[in-house]
């Protein structure tokens, strides 16, 4: 087998590029770690332990992770208004690079902490 040539390539094409248009965004990530992490959670549940989003966007984060069957929505027909927010299980299919994400990142955090 030759070598491949970048110019014969193009990263549109790869999963790569399709599983980063899915998960691409400042909090889409921050978003699935939440719910991987705590299962079910409230719209404001997850403001308030993300912290730095607005209303807004969380909204259409959330909107967008859901057009992509990523994130469930349960909306309850209550008073006040109950929405809570899952993994799909295409979404729960991320979770093993999740977990390898967070090893990388407590491998590497740890010892850089080791460095300094």
């Amino acid at each position: 087998m030759g070598q491949r040539c970048i110019a014969d390539e193009c990263l549109e094409t790869t999963g790569f590029s399709y599983t980063l248009s899915l998960i691409n965004g400042k909090y889409k990530m921050t978003i699935l770690y939440a719910l991987m992490e705590f299962g079910v959670v409230r719209f404001n549940e997850m403001k308030k332990y993300i912290g730095t989003i607005s209303y807004k966007t969380l909204s259409v984060m959330l909107k967008e992770l859901e057009a992509d069957d990523l994130v469930h929505r349960e909306e309850y027909p209550q008073i006040p208004p109950k929405v809570e927010y899952s993994l799909t299980e295409r979404g729960k299919s991320l979770i093993p690079i999740l977990d390898s994400m967070c090893e990388w990142g407590d491998t590497h955090r740890l010892q850089r902490l080791h460095v300094i």
